[in-house]
């Protein structure tokens, strides 16, 4: 598995120059998130890590948000906690109002905010780079390609779905694995279990058809959004009885290492082309191994036959629980910390950064040299 073949040219052995960086991450949580948000957890991780490395980082989040960088906030706390915002886009507008502002004081922008920092990156000469946390759908795919010249990151390489973007690297999230206790054994009785969205997407209805088929017992956690609110009451609410198929709601870091740890197996049954899935980092960390669907970057993550099991069908899901269960939970946890560790992706992400911020260098010393010819 690769960490992406486009800036590995850049690491070198050299010290490392002290960059001003501006993070800007989603309003709707706060970063670190308390319990579900994959992109404020990744955003926490990195810009802290940059910080330690001695970068000048500035991050605009939430301003509930708790962070080692300058914290620039346009609100006091995450939206979703508000419901007096009715209009997200409205406040995202500020956020990146104030970034663009102060672009020129920055060596360079990290946006995490997907399409809505587009138009404004290019109207600076500050360059931004893009890390695409989610999917391309059918109404931001022209928006990219319209923008294709500015440089992407991309967290799988399978995410890659539009193959003429300017990609300037694959740079896989990356976990604190000391955030995750290592449990050498599974609970007794055993149990399943799920983490995620409580959308179709995600597959929780295909989990507890697989507790179902062969009789496990199922530990699910998660948020249900308002727009799932209709597919939670009808596909899975029905489905739970609080004994062989359990719902813990929304829970906190403590209590979803707790929910993984413990697992004998953590099911991934996405019915999507996921574009990473930090659940199944965060399940192998504790020792637990995975089954999932062959979707998207699931085959880039998971130790096919070391750290769990990737399958063609919800039947093969089912199928291979016993061997599962056969899996070294050392193994899943070295796996990990091997490959998907905070170190490995702000390795990757300095070398993006000094690899555009040398590129932004050259190209005003080539414009300059030929406006002194001229």
């Amino acid at each position: 598995m690769s960490t992406g073949p486009l800036f590995e040219d850049c690491i070198t052995s050299e010290p490392k120059q002290s960059m001003k960086i501006a993070q800007v991450a989603p309003l709707w949580e706060r970063v670190p998130p308390p319990t579900y948000g994959g992109i404020e957890l990744v955003v926490s991780r990195l810009t802290d890590e940059l910080v330690r490395r001695g970068h000048d980082v500035t991050l605009f989040a939430s301003g509930d948000s708790q962070t080692l960088a300058k914290l620039e906030a346009v609100y006091p706390r995450a939206l979703r906690l508000d419901p007096k915002v009715k209009e997200y886009t409205a406040y995202e507008m500020l956020e990146l109002s104030q970034v663009y502002h102060q672009a020129a004081e920055f060596d360079l922008i990290h946006s995490h905010v997907g399409i809505s920092a587009l138009p404004l990156a290019s109207l600076v000469s500050t360059p931004t780079v893009h890390t695409l946390h989610g999917n391309f759908t059918e109404d931001n795919r022209n928006i990219y390609i319209h923008h294709y010249q500015q440089p992407y990151v991309s967290i799988s390489n399978a995410q890659r779905q539009i193959k003429n973007l300017n990609y300037v690297g694959t740079v896989y999230n990356g976990i604190s694995t000391e955030d995750y206790p290592f449990v050498a054994q599974a609970q007794e009785p055993p149990y399943l279990a799920f983490l995620g969205r409580f959308s179709p997407e995600k597959g929780p209805q295909h989990a507890i058809a697989i507790a179902k088929k062969t009789g496990w017992r199922l530990k699910m956690a998660g948020k249900v959004d308002v727009v799932d609110s209709k597919f939670f009451e009808q596909e899975i609410a029905p489905q739970i009885d609080g004994k062989q198929i359990q719902f813990l709601g929304e829970i906190n870091h403590a209590e979803k290492t707790e929910l993984l740890g413990k697992a004998a197996i953590t099911l991934f049954p996405i019915t999507w082309q996921e574009p990473f899935g930090l659940v199944m980092i965060e399940s192998m960390a504790t020792g637990t191994p995975v089954i999932a669907m062959n979707l998207g970057s699931v085959p880039e993550v998971i130790g096919q036959g070391v750290t769990g099991f990737v399958c063609q069908s919800y039947d093969e899901m089912a199928a291979m629980i016993p061997k599962a269960l056969e899996l070294n939970r050392h193994d899943c946890r070295r796996y990990v910390e091997s490959k998907f560790s905070v170190t490995q992706m702000v390795d990757g992400y300095e070398a993006v950064y000094e690899k555009l911020i040398k590129e932004r260098f050259d190209l005003n010393g080539r414009i300059l040299s030929a406006k002194i010819q001229f």
